[in-house]
């Protein structure tokens, strides 16, 4: 374990060698006792996970000497840490508390441990390391130079790396706060602002409003409970993980398929309006099935990069891309509405839903806004490449308030220039010339903001398949080899899921009903209660905030139930209709 300055998590790696030489890095210096805590740790998570032991449990205390000089310049000071297993002990997982680091040795340590950390230091060194410096500040005198113990290259979360295994770690820790918030533009705002005219058709003006604004601040305060938990846990890189320390190995599992499934359900969307642009645009008599390919292959190729840093470049070109198309689609519904007659007081729009509006269509249309805030569930995939995850809480102010500002806006501009005969996705309302432009402008975003979601599910994939393999970084042929396969076989799922349900609203509301509903709504708020609260949930302090997320699971559970039922009767009632005499008839 090579604790730098400010380190306070290691990683305890299974069945390590007794012995085993040691060399150091720069920048980050261990001793032999640290690598002894990892053993001792990882003994001690694995004999209580043979116990279902889950609660946290004081392991003891440990004085440890950080090696090398500190950034002011001064040898290092002995710092004191306590020792404890984290709330999953299966997860491998140990936290150093720091205790006050003004304590001696013998009033922190006791004799016994003192004694065993030294013997098990002692098995665990090379040869030509002298143990009785072990307990000293280093220094980088020429002289004593070979004294410095030669400690493999050791991460706090993958153990010992080759230089390979280092640069490919590094490669994905370079993601800053006005990237992160580039990121998850381009995985939250795309095509869910393109059905929020038509929610406002259903809903109402005041309706529409009240949910664009009162679900976005939900969505704001649910994304930074996701935050908080990566911070008290940073061991967690996925919603997975989040999932296994509160349900353990079956949360992992359940949320792990919720996950997969509803990446590949977007990228099918994406698929399915790509489709539909390509056929707007170009107006030719060729079968749709051919533009799903051509839509399908360009997802594939915008992918294929691993990293969301680099995928934060094209996020630029998303983001304007997007805004182009509702801006044009915005004025050109509002020139062709002044140009009929009676201008825009002809327009047919109410402030509040048609009386003939049923259950499963308002529903559908909540569902659909709901999918528009769907970004807390790739934060924690995204938050795991920060090099300062901290900062992720302006990220999500910031993409929140942009969120709420264009989907209002969209929603009851378009309305009010097109009224109840508004299309889904918008852009097929702006007239026939003005919509091909605007298809044309939205390609971009349908396919950058399609594509990142098959590189978060095939990071999640490709991950885990490969969890202790230099593979898993995508730096080597293999890397390369299973990466390119395993999008290819995501992307193709996708390609099917777009042409078997070809009704874009339905499409979105099935997935907001089972699936975003948990990672935006109800899961943050289990968080809360069973991660992040501290103390009686009845508490002077933790009352307004367990009201708060109380109502949150609600609207989870109900968008869930109700939602689901929605969606299931409006793609009965079409399929029904398209079959029908009447509908024969009239081809």
């Amino acid at each position: 374990m090579a604790l730098g300055w400010g380190a306070t998590r290691c990683r305890a790696r299974p069945h390590w060698p007794s012995k085993r030489s040691y060399r150091t890095r720069r920048g980050s210096i261990a001793t032999p006792e640290c690598v002894f805590v990892c053993q001792a740790v990882d003994r001690h998570l694995r004999f209580r996970a043979r116990q279902r032991t889950l609660a946290p449990k004081p392991v003891g205390v440990l004085l440890i000497y950080m090696a090398g000089r500190s950034p002011l310049g001064s040898s290092p000071s002995p710092r004191v840490f306590h020792l404890s297993t984290s709330r999953q002990p299966t997860s491998g997982t140990a936290v150093l508390e720091e205790v006050n680091p003004s304590l001696t040795l013998t009033q922190s340590v006791s004799q016994p441990l003192i004694e065993f950390i030294t013997m098990s230091s002692q098995d665990n060194i090379s040869s030509d390391y002298d143990v009785n410096k072990s307990a000293q500040p280093w220094s980088d005198k020429a002289g004593e130079e070979s004294q410095v113990p030669a400690i493999l290259p050791y991460d706090q979360e993958i153990g010992e790396m080759t230089e390979e295994e280092r640069r490919g770690h590094a490669k994905y820790h370079r993601l800053g706060w006005k990237r992160l918030t580039v990121v998850l533009i381009v995985e939250a705002i795309a095509l869910g602002s393109l059905s929020i005219p038509s929610s406002f058709a259903t809903l109402g003006m005041v309706a529409g409003v009240i949910c664009c604004v009162g679900l976005g601040l939900v969505a704001i305060y649910t994304s930074y409970v996701v935050g908080q938990v990566k911070i008290k846990f940073p061991h967690v890189a996925t919603y997975p993980d989040a999932g296994q320390l509160m349900f353990g190995r079956v949360g992992y599992e359940l949320i792990n398929i919720m996950l997969i499934l509803t990446l590949v359900f977007l990228v099918g969307s994406h698929c399915l309006t790509g489709t539909i642009a390509w056929m707007n645009i170009t107006s030719s008599g060729v079968c749709s099935v051919v533009w799903a390919v051509v839509s399908a292959v360009i997802l594939f190729l915008v992918a294929l990069p691993p990293s969301f840093t680099e995928t934060a470049i094209l996020g630029y070109i998303d983001f304007a891309s997007i805004i182009i198309a509702i801006g044009i689609t915005i004025i050109g519904t509002g020139v062709e509405a002044s140009k009929s007659p009676g201008g825009l007081s002809s327009v047919n729009w109410s402030a509040w839903p048609a009386p003939d509006t049923t259950f499963a269509e308002a529903f559908i249309a909540v569902s659909n806004i709901i999918f528009a805030y769907s970004f807390a569930m790739c934060q924690f995939s995204f938050m795991d490449e920060m090099h300062t995850p901290k900062d992720y809480v302006k990220s999500i102010w910031a993409l929140g308030i942009i969120e709420i500002i264009i989907y209002t806006v969209t929603g009851a501009l378009v309305y009010a220039f097109v009224g109840q005969g508004v299309e889904s996705p918008a852009l097929l309302s702006a007239g026939n010339l003005l919509s091909k432009v605007a298809f044309g402008l939205a390609l971009p975003v349908i396919f950058i903001s399609g594509s990142i979601n098959g590189t978060v599910v095939g990071r999640l994939i490709h991950g885990r398949i490969y969890q202790n393999s230099p593979i898993r970084y995508i730096n080597t042929k293999m890397g390369w080899i299973t990466w390119v396969a395993l999008l290819a076989v995501i992307t193709v799922i996708a390609f099917i899921i777009a042409e078997v349900i070809p009704i874009f609203s339905d499409l979105l509301s099935i997935m907001s009903a089972l699936f975003i509903s948990g990672f935006s709504f109800y899961f943050p708020a289990l968080m809360w209660f069973i991660l992040i609260r501290e103390g009686p949930w009845h508490s002077r302090k933790n009352l307004p905030w367990a009201i708060i997320n109380a109502i949150t699971f609600l609207i989870g559970v109900i968008t869930l139930g109700a939602g689901t039922y929605a969606s299931i009767e409006d793609i009965i009632i079409y399929h029904y209709l398209v079959a029908s005499p009447a509908s024969e008839a009239k081809r």
